[in-house]
């Protein structure tokens, strides 16, 4: 049960002219400590304002002890921090975008000089070897020919790329653009 520890003869005036006279107080806590706060009672009327814990002690013989010891000025800025307590934000933690990091190597591949290829075949793998696939399968063997020259992914010759079949054109592309996609990790 709370007691009163010490009564303070001045009278502590505001800016606004409010008048009050101070106690201080204490009470045990759950951990059988002294909490001291300090208690302002006002002379014209109004409601009894109250610090936040002001102290803590070992027992009730200390917490008399640091009442005894509380000057003018150490009331007036309790006053003041009763009536205009701190104000503390809760910052929220930042939350992260993406699940995870951006790829770690964008990589582009510039066609042989002179040579003519319908898409870039390192730039579709970046999106997905499935996709790659997809569109290689969709080109007329020809093209691909033209793209396995012009990104040099085979030292084989025209000629015998000519003769392989369109399916065949397409694993020696993705085998290729794979190939060097791992050695640039």
């Amino acid at each position: 049960m709370a007691e009163v520890l010490a009564q303070y003869p001045q009278l502590l005036v505001t800016s606004d002219g409010s008048k009050y006279v101070a106690q201080a107080c204490g009470a045990p806590n759950v951990d059988g400590l002294w909490d001291g706060w300090i208690e302002f009672l006002p002379t014209q009327g109004g409601s009894p304002i109250r610090s936040s814990r002001e102290t803590t002690q070992p027992n009730k013989t200390d917490a008399e002890y640091w009442a005894s010891g509380l000057t003018a000025v150490y009331l007036e800025g309790a006053l003041d921090r009763a009536l205009n307590p701190p104000v503390r934000r809760r910052v929220t933690s930042p939350k992260a975008v993406f699940d995870g990091p951006a790829a770690d190597v964008t990589f582009t591949t510039v066609p042989a000089a002179g040579q003519d290829a319908v898409l870039d075949p390192f730039s579709v793998y970046e999106k997905g070897e499935k996709l790659l696939r997809q569109e290689l399968g969709a080109l007329a063997a020809w093209h691909l020919v033209n793209i396995a020259v012009a990104y040099r992914l085979t030292d084989e010759s025209v000629a015998v790329l000519n003769a392989l079949p369109a399916a065949q054109l397409v694993d020696l592309i993705v085998d290729g653009v794979r190939s060097r996609a791992h050695a640039r990790r």
